[in-house]
Formats: C-alpha cells, structure tokens, sequence
C-alpha cells in the first residue's frame, strides 16, 4: 500500500461497471477504503492468518477492497461464484446477496454494489452488518493489525491452487513500470485480482471493466478505442 501513495493524488483505480457507471480511486482513497477495511475485520471480527474470508461478489471495485483488508490482516481471500449456490466453508461471508447465507454459521457482511450506496437496499439476515454504513465509522489509519503469515493461503477459489501471501507479488513485469492498464472483468476473479496486484506492483494504475462492461465493449471497437483515448491506457 506504500507504493499506491507515493503519488497520493494519482488515479490508481477507475471502475467501469453497469450503466455507465464510473468510480475513480486515487492512491489516497484507495488506502483510506482498505484501512477502515483492516480496522473493520480486525476490531469486529478478530480477523487475521487463519481467517477465512469468502468472497461472494461480482468483480467489482468494493470486491477489490475487501480483498485488499483481508490481505492486509493476513486473512484468506477463498472467491465463491456470485451465481452459484451460497456455499463453503469461512469465518466471514462478504456478499451482496446476504439472504442466500442466512444459514451460514459464518459472520455476514452485506455489500451494496452501487457507487452511491449507503446502505444495503434490502433485508438483512440477523446479525449481518452493512458494510455501507459500517466500513465508513471504522479509522482511516490502521489501528493495528496483525502480520501475514507469507506461507499461509491468501487466494483461493474452487478447483485451483491456492497462492500464498508470499507469492501474491511476484508475477510484476518491469517492463509495465508505471503502465496505465486495462483489466476486463469478464474473467475469473482469482485472475483478475492477481492481474490488479501486478499492476500495482509496477507502480501503475488499473482501469477495471466490469464482467458486463467488458463484453459490451468487446462488440463495440469504437466505443472501446474511445474509452482507451480517454482514460490514457497504455496497455
């Protein structure tokens, strides 16, 4: 994270997702999200290596914050399928279809996926916190937080192996120093997010599509090219 503000106020995260919608992070906001995301898991939930925490989102720029806090406390990322059944085995459910984890034993965070959102529009199971409202009570510095354990799983998704806290940064190319990088949502996440930690690695900036975004402009060459010229991608 010492790198992302090494430019606070340079853009290090645009998102694209459904209706045009366009969320620009800076490295400043991008470490103050993550931060109340540490203090949040370790002050409620205790989180730290050894918690497991499911990812049952979209890719999508709240599911890159929640990833990031997790990796910070030393927790596990284990990425479900945001349109399979509301299933495995964690001690913190992050979703944004908190009713399908009612049964869960796990404790439950309910994510609003619009840009906007303070609040989960919807019922929530007993319990479950609202990540809109609760994330922004929670301090912009980390309180503390405990250290990864570098040999312990930091990534893991069904039918793949899983990486270690160790290996989350190894794969950055020094020949993408400062890039600033296009990366479609339209992929597993495991790849999409080990693809945003790369780019950070080398000290750029991502343009995220998402999943439905991708494809749009994937049919679309000139609607794409335009979006490449605006947001000033390099790769």
């Amino acid at each position: 994270m010492n790198l992302l503000v090494r430019e606070p106020g340079r853009p290090r995260l645009t998102w694209y997702g459904p209706q045009g919608e366009r969320v620009e992070l800076s490295g400043a906001v991008l470490q103050n999200w993550v931060s109340k995301t540490v203090n949040l898991l370790v002050e409620e939930f205790d989180a730290g290596p050894g918690t497991r925490v499911i990812l049952d989102l979209p890719v999508h720029w709240r599911g890159v914050l929640w990833s990031l806090g997790s990796w910070a406390c030393g927790a596990t990322v284990v990425v479900a399928d945001p349109q399979g059944p509301a299933e495995g085995s964690g001690d913190v459910v992050v979703s944004a279809r908190p009713g399908s984890w009612a049964g869960s034993r796990a404790e439950l965070v309910a994510v609003a996926l619009p840009a906007l959102a303070r609040r989960f529009d919807g019922d929530l199971p007993p319990g479950a916190i609202d990540a809109a409202a609760a994330v922004m009570t929670y301090g912009d510095v980390v309180a503390w937080a405990p250290e990864p354990d570098l040999g312990a799983a930091a990534l893991e998704a069904p039918g793949g192996e899983p990486v270690v806290h160790g290996e989350l940064l190894t794969r950055a190319s020094a020949g993408a120093q400062g890039a600033r990088v296009l990366v479609e949502g339209d992929r597993p996440a495991t790849v999409v997010l080990r693809e945003l930690l790369d780019v950070w690695a080398a000290d750029g900036s991502a343009v995220l599509l998402g999943a439905e975004t991708a494809a749009e402009l994937r049919a679309d060459a000139g609607r794409r090219e335009r979006l490449l010229e605006s947001e000033r991608v390099t790769r």
